[in-house]
């Protein structure tokens, strides 16, 4: 076996790390756009005079337009390339995210025009992380896509975590409006770095060294079998039982996760009785344990696939982490100290971020010319689950309690590890159209 680590055995060397790294801030900033309604949910909400459920189905309508755009955001990724794309989101992410400033409770439709511009913001966030998975499948070796997925996902656990404090401090002296316009503008300056720094593919760069081009190229599959495709139609994608498997069990993943981006700070504050400024401090513990889930689960995969194959290294670690976070969930659940519990439900999302990189991993070796688009249709089950969570999470805690949110997440989050059993790494959804079209 070839070793595809870099010089030294260092991961990441080059050009290529400049770009994950760069996709790391993107993802942070993305999720400071997203989380930081729930941090100034409260006073949103006592300016509109909307309840809980309202609030539910704001967070919500952010989740559906994501999730309903995350196919069409990976088929634009794959076609325009992944540098135009996250340049043209990160502009409209500006745009949507500092719209909220404008509604006043004078407007006739306030709970409507909230609605609205979250849908929007969702949207055009759906490029994210289809595109980066283009970049991914572009750039990065097959040994190093468990750590840079890694990386790029430790955005999301770091942007999630410093959002807390920081909108909370900006809220308390400047108001909430402020700080929808201070993220607003740290997302435009990202983006245009990014396209400064940004190339579709490892040849059309300049600063990027011979070698390193050969190291990329030796590292990558290309589909060589006669007369394949370069892209993969929505039937071969769907039909695909890996693909299926791994939507649904990002599905349960993200219902999980947006229990903690939605409601978390909530929680704390109105279940735990925490007030404001240690509710922000509370609420950023799960997400700094993602910031260290993911890119230490990527580092596993990483060794575990290199020394055992890619159905140890991505699908067994994903299965054994999604399962030991269900238990997790539970436990945090029957935990009367509010910092043990934080700590148990921080170590069971965290122990979820470990299996973060696998889903990305897989679907960019599944996808390769197609990885935009085949990693569109499994976040796209990723949201819905989130979209569900956002409104569903409030209903059952005031029917049931919240222990019996927390609970229905756990058995999910269980359910979406067996899924990995299933999961073929090795074989691409075009592969397994080809064979079937040969045998009939």
């Amino acid at each position: 076996m070839n070793d595809t680590r870099g010089q030294s055995g260092i991961p990441l060397l080059g050009m290529r790390g400049v770009l994950v790294l760069w996709m790391f801030v993107l993802s942070s900033i993305a999720y400071v756009d997203r989380v930081n309604i729930s941090i100034a949910g409260q006073a949103i909400a006592k300016e509109f005079q909307l309840n809980n459920i309202q609030l539910g189905w704001i967070f919500s309508s952010f989740v559906l337009g994501y999730a309903l755009f995350q196919a069409p955001a990976g088929r634009l990724a794959d076609r325009i390339g992944p540098r135009r794309a996250l340049t043209l989101g990160v502009i409209w992410w500006g745009i949507f995210t500092s719209a909220i400033t404008v509604v006043s409770s004078h407007f006739a439709a306030v709970l409507a025009s909230l609605i609205a511009i979250r849908f929007a913001l969702g949207m055009g966030e759906a490029i994210m992380y289809p595109a980066s998975n283009c970049v991914v499948s572009r750039w990065i070796p097959f040994s190093e896509r468990g750590i840079a997925n890694g990386i790029i996902f430790a955005g999301v656990g770091f942007g999630a975590g410093v959002t807390p404090p920081a909108i909370t401090w900006v809220l308390l002296h400047y108001g909430w409006r402020a700080s929808f316009w201070v993220s607003a503008m740290g997302g435009i300056l990202a983006g245009a770095i990014w396209f400064i720094l940004a190339r579709d593919v490892p040849s059309e760069h300049p600063w990027v060294s011979a070698q390193e081009q050969s190291f990329i190229r030796a590292g990558i599959a290309v589909a060589s079998s006669a007369g394949e495709s370069p892209r993969m139609s929505w039937g071969t994608i769907v039909g695909n039982r890996s693909v299926q498997a791994l939507t649904l069990s990002y599905f349960t993943y993200g219902y999980v996760t947006w229990i903690f981006f939605g409601w978390f700070f909530i929680y704390l504050n109105a279940v735990r009785h925490v007030d404001l400024k240690q509710s922000s401090c509370y609420a950023a513990v799960p997400f700094l344990a993602m910031g260290v889930g993911a890119p230490l689960g990527g580092w596993i995969s990483d060794r575990l696939t290199r020394h055992a194959g890619k159905r140890t290294g991505r699908c067994g670690l994903a299965c054994a982490a999604m399962i030991l976070c269900g238990i997790f969930v539970a436990l945090g659940t029957q935990v009367a100290s509010v910092k043990w519990a934080t700590a148990v439900l921080a170590g069971g999302v965290g122990t979820l971020y470990i299996s973060q990189s696998s889903f990305w991993s897989v679907s960019a070796d599944l996808g390769r010319e197609s990885a935009g688009s085949l990693s569109g249709i499994m976040n796209m089950g990723c949201q819905l689950g989130g979209a569900l969570t956002a409104s569903l999470t409030p209903a059952i805690a005031a029917r049931f309690g919240w222990t019996a949110s927390f609970l229905i997440a756990a058995v999910l989050c269980t359910i979406g590890g067996l899924l990995w059993l299933t999961v073929a790494p090795e074989t691409s959804p075009a592969a397994v159209t080809t064979a079937l079209a040969g045998e009939s």
